[in-house]
This record gives C-alpha cells, sequence and structure tokens, in this order.
C-alpha cells in the first residue's frame, strides 16, 4: 500500500476509535476494573479486542444491549450457538418447565436424554451418539474413538481448521496450546492433491475436516475436496471425522446431507443444546462401541453435564418444534440470498463475503479478489477490518471484529436489508480506501 493510503487509513482510524470511547464509557470502566481479576480482563480469548471491549448487559430477541445503552442486532449469535435468539419462548418453557417440575443435576440416567439422542440420530443420520459439554470435548472424544477403533495414533487435519479451544490450525500449523501436537498431520484445505498425500501417510487414524471453516474465515469447501477426502480415506483405512460443530445448522441432516456425506463419526454442539453449554459425536455402531461400558476395556467417557436436564429438554423442544427440517432449509436459503446481495453492493471494492447460509464471513484482500479458498493464502488489510467493525457497530450491528456473522432465527428482513444498506453505504463513504 502507498504511504498515502496507509495516512489516510490510520486516520480515519483513530477518528473512529475516538468516537467509539466516546460512545461507550461505562464498558472502559467495567474493563479497567475486570483486568484486576482476569489475564487482559479476559476469559474468552475470541472476545478480546483493543483498546476495550463492549460489554454487553441484556439479550432479548434477536438483540443485544450493551451496558452503555446502546443496541445491536446481533449478527454474533454466539458464533452460531444462539441460533434461537436470546428468549425464544419455546426454549425458555422448556428451562422452566425442568426447573419446576424436573429439577438440575439428578446425577442419574433419565428417560429424557434417549429421546433427545434418538431425536438427533434421526436427524442426522447416526446409528449411535454420545453427548459432551462443548464442540471441543466432542471432537476430542470422537478422536479418541478413531484411535481406539483404527490402532493408530495420527490425524489428518487442515490450515485454518478449528476443532476447539485446544484443536485449531490458524497459520497451517497446530496451535501453541494444541493437545497432541506431534500427532498432527496439517494438509491445506480445498487442496486435495494435498489431503490425499497426508491421509496415505503412515500411521493416520482418522481426518478431521470441517466442511465449511469457520474459525478460518467462513470458507467453504468444494465438494470435490469433501468427497475426495471420504475416498482417499476408506481407500486408505482411515476414518473420516466430519466437524458439524457449526454447520449442522445448513439442512434438516447438517452439511453432510447437503454434499450427500458419509462419514465414520460427525461432531456436533452450539445451538443443538437450545442455546445452553452442549457437544455431542456419533456415527458408526461399531466405532462409537469403544465407549460401551457393557464390554472389557472400553474407553472411559465421563462428564458431570453429559445428560443435565436443561439441555436435554432444552435441546429437544428446539429441535422438533423450532428449527424443523423446513424451517431449517428456509433459514438457510435466506442467509444464500443476503450473502449474495451483500456481494453485489460491494463489487469493485476490496470486501467480500463468503460461507454457505447464515454462516458468513467478510473478507478484506488488497488485491480485491473474491476467490478465497484457503484461509491465509490472500493477503487481507486488517485496518479495513477494524473499521468495518467500528462502523458497523455505529449503525448498530454486532459483528465479530474479525469478520463473522452467524443469523439469529427471529432477525426481520427489515433488519438484513438495512444491513445491506449499511455495507453499501461503508464501501462508499471509505471509498478512497476500498475501491479499486
Amino acid at each position: 500500500m502507498s504511504p498515502e493510503f496507509t495516512k489516510l487509513l490510520q486516520a480515519e482510524l483513530e477518528a473512529v476509535a475516538a468516537r467509539y470511547a466516546e460512545r461507550n464509557p461505562r464498558s472502559k470502566a467495567l474493563h479497567s476494573e475486570a483486568v484486576k481479576s482476569m489475564p487482559g480482563g479476559n476469559t474468552r480469548t475470541v472476545l478480546h479486542v483493543g483498546p476495550f471491549p463492549v460489554v454487553m448487559k441484556s439479550g432479548k430477541g434477536f438483540q443485544i444491549t450493551s451496558e452503555d445503552g446502546h443496541t445491536y442486532t446481533d449478527f454474533t449469535a454466539e458464533f452460531t450457538a444462539a441460533l434461537y435468539g436470546h428468549s425464544n419462548p419455546v426454549i425458555l418453557s422448556a428451562i422452566s418447565d425442568v426447573l419446576q417440575n424436573t429439577g438440575m443435576n439428578i446425577g442419574a440416567t433419565t428417560a429424557q436424554e434417549q429421546i433427545f439422542a434418538r431425536e438427533l440420530c434421526r436427524r442426522f443420520h447416526l446409528e449411535h451418539i454420545r453427548f459432551a459439554n462443548s464442540g471441543t470435548e466432542a471432537n476430542l472424544h470422537a478422536l479418541a474413538a478413531a484411535r481406539a477403533f483404527t490402532k493408530k495414533r495420527k490425524v489428518v487435519a487442515f490450515g485454518g481448521g478449528y476443532h476447539g479451544g485446544v484443536i485449531g490450525f490458524a497459520g497451517d500449523k497446530p496451535g501453541a496450546n494444541n493437545v497432541d501436537r506431534e500427532d498432527w498431520i496439517v494438509a491445506k484445505y480445498n487442496d486435495l492433491e494435498s489431503a490425499r498425500s497426508a491421509i496415505s501417510s503412515d500411521g493416520v487414524a482418522a481426518v478431521i475436516v470441517e466442511g465449511v471453516q469457520g474459525a478460518g474465515g467462513a470458507i467453504t469447501g468444494k465438494p470435490e475436496f469433501l468427497r475426495g477426502i471420504q475416498e482417499a480415506a476408506a481407500k486408505a483405512g482411515v476414518l473420516v471425522i466430519l466437524d458439524e460443530v457449526m454447520t449442522s445448522r445448513l439442512t434438516a441432516g447438517g452439511l453432510a446431507e447437503l454434499r450427500g456425506l458419509k462419514p465414520d463419526l460427525k461432531t456436533f454442539g452450539k445451538y443443538l443444546g437450545g442455546g445452553l453449554a452442549f457437544g455431542a459425536f456419533g456415527g458408526r455402531a461399531d466405532v462409537m462401541a469403544a465407549f460401551d461400558p457393557r464390554f472389557p476395556g472400553a474407553l472411559s467417557h465421563s462428564g458431570t453435564f453429559n445428560n443435565n436436564t436443561l439441555v436435554t429438554h432444552a435441546g429437544y423442544a428446539g429441535l422438533t418444534k423450532v428449527y424443523t427440517p423446513e424451517v431449517a432449509s428456509q433459514f438457510t436459503k435466506k442467509g444464500d440470498e443476503l450473502r449474495e446481495r451483500l456481494n453485489e453492493v460491494t463489487k469493485g471494492t476490496r470486501v467480500c463475503f463468503t460461507g454457505m447460509g447464515t454462516i458468513l464471513g467478510i473478507h478484506f484482500p488488497a488485491d480485491g479478489t473474491r476467490d478465497i479458498e484457503r484461509g491465509g493464502v490472500v493477503e487481507e488489510i486488517d485496518g479495513i477490518r477494524d473499521l468495518f467493525w467500528f462502523d458497523m457497530l455505529e449503525e448498530g450491528f454486532w459483528v465479530v471484529r474479525r469478520g463473522f456473522i452467524a443469523l439469529v432465527l427471529e432477525t426481520p428482513e427489515s433488519e438484513l436489508e438495512r444491513f445491506v444498506r449499511c455495507v453499501e453505504a461503508f464501501v462508499s463513504k471509505r471509498a478512497g480506501l476500498v475501491k479499486l
């Protein structure tokens, strides 16, 4: 970028950051207190932003309200987990019924857990399933099952992939806090030859992949890439784990159904707990038998809240009464239409949108390319990303600063249209920075 471009970008950032501080004095004060008890004032890294985070006070429906009194349309949707929004009456009724009539922390098997399990198996074409407390746990246990079944250790993952707090591959290598760092083989996403080479390596138990890389920028896996992984794995005797923690919302049967995939195991989390902490993994009965406690030598799978009453009731109510197969299809169509409109109004600029359905990524490629197959390969201008985030806050939209959007089910069409207009206004207002 030229010195003039850099100077203009810096001036715009300084101006918008000053307004941000002016608009959010309560959040700034709360952050100053938070750093006294938490490192960086934070206990969830992805939510940290400088100069200080906006602190939210409450949520209702599709909106959230900050401690400074600003109300935002929630386009973060708790990173896809808040699909039902913040006060869905069906979910609240299910939770209230548990609190009044069932009780929390039963510490025993309940009839409701098998009802919920049957519904998940039916919806996502699984033979057996087990519950956990997060997508991270679900993926860790799925990996354990694959290793027990194959008697091998190594696992193929993909650069830009994210499978939980201790299973991430930003920068095309295992994160510094990854588990089993020496057992990972990292291939290139959307590069079938790279995937085949990695899968055919010695000692590979499984390959784990997202059909849409959420944390990697909402990068969509090409159908031929995903099918090719499945074929290469079958040939090599390697199990396929499809991470559907985010993508299960895309159709009644998740991305696997949409792409005609038949992985050995699938992992879940996010909205499927009805907005409560939840994870699950399931698939082939013979692989899942590694956790069958009736058999000697079975793997232990513990978790105080695995079958907690709040999740098994709220999750079941959400799937059967709210997010029905028909609603899932309609919602995905709405998200696809939104992404198309956004890309139409940003043509000829350094702004573009990727993703599938109601999972979107916002990118700011320096050269204006719109063909982004792998995260981190295309050079992006982070300063424009920051400008976009600040500007959208002023317009009343809560998006992830790194450029991620997930939609809440009840968001009205008028707000989606307003967002398109605000994005169009952004590229016009910032033309000196984004126009090619």
